[in-house]
């Protein structure tokens, strides 16, 4: 449903960011090039990457020429190597020039999420194989631009991680502030417990072992350990398990809280559940992909 609402919308975006970029038109292609020269273009790949944003790029380019023959080489989530050529383009010369850069931003913006997801999935998962505990899902958080986070959260899973919550509506998160407004941890879960939809997932943040312990007695579905080192997040594991021997872990575990790619290998051995890392998103550096003639 939210995929068809954004797909709806994507010229919308597209169409933004072309007139951002464009003013009042394009003078040096307009000074340079012939309006009805033809030409090629092909965009590629300066270093290593996984793949996001294209169908943005595809618009982009068929906004601004309709005309023009796309041909891709790669689809969203592929590994790109250096050389590699992702899509190229053939047409109006004009056309290619004036949606170049739109092209190219959406492409490197997207591609960079997916790219250092991949290495957090990456090192998760060593980290967790190295200590013999299930590799835990990277997730990302609402933490992204205003206005592109269905393509962001794409871009993450194209990198092979997961989504957190899209919007609020879709769980009950019960975060510090929540508590504080509430009165009391206590108060604030049994609100959410007594009140929410049945169908609806409870998951609380909790800061240290205290709140952990007192949050169990509710019987939250995930606890997300804010913040706690590694020794601490392997305690917190140890309590989570004695809270519902001898039965199986009803309660799912998420850490979050300044995790990077220094620090996410010991976080996965820690035997969490999920790591969330808002870095996904508001610290993914560009993608480097430019635009070569032919």
């Amino acid at each position: 449903m939210i995929e068809d609402v954004f797909r709806s919308e994507l010229m919308t975006l597209v169409r933004l960011a072309l007139r951002e970029d464009l003013g009042h038109g394009d003078v040096t292609t307009a000074l340079t090039v012939g309006r009805d020269d033809l030409g090629a273009a092909a965009v590629v790949a300066r270093r290593d990457l996984v793949l996001s944003g294209l169908d943005l790029a595809l618009a982009a380019f068929r906004e601004a020429g309709p005309e023009l023959e796309l041909s891709p080489g790669h689809d969203d989530g592929d590994r790109v190597p250096p050389g590699g050529v992702i899509l190229t383009v053939r047409g109006r010369s004009a056309a290619i020039l004036t949606a170049e850069r739109v092209a190219l931003n959406f492409l490197g913006r997207l591609s960079g999420v997916a790219t250092l997801t991949d290495k957090f999935v990456a090192l998760a998962n060593e980290g967790a194989r190295k200590a013999g505990v299930a590799p835990p899902r990277i997730l990302d958080t609402r933490k992204t631009t205003p206005g592109l986070r269905f393509w962001e959260k794409r871009a993450v899973v194209h990198g092979g991680g997961a989504n957190h919550r899209f919007c609020l509506s879709d769980g009950i998160l019960v975060k510090d502030n929540h508590i504080r407004a509430a009165g009391s941890l206590a108060e604030a879960l049994r609100r959410a417990r007594d009140n929410g939809p049945h169908n609806l997932k409870i998951e609380v943040e909790v800061d240290d072992l205290g709140q952990l312990a007192q949050a169990l007695e509710f019987r939250p579905d995930t606890v997300l350990l804010d913040n706690m080192d590694p020794p601490t997040l392997r305690r917190a594991m140890g309590l989570i398990r004695d809270f519902h021997a001898p039965g199986p872990r009803l309660t799912k575990a998420e850490a979050s809280g300044g995790v990077s790619l220094a620090t996410v290998s010991e976080v996965a051995a820690s035997g969490v559940d999920y790591v969330s890392a808002g870095a996904l998103t508001h610290s993914a550096p560009s993608a480097d992909v430019g635009l070569d003639w032919l």
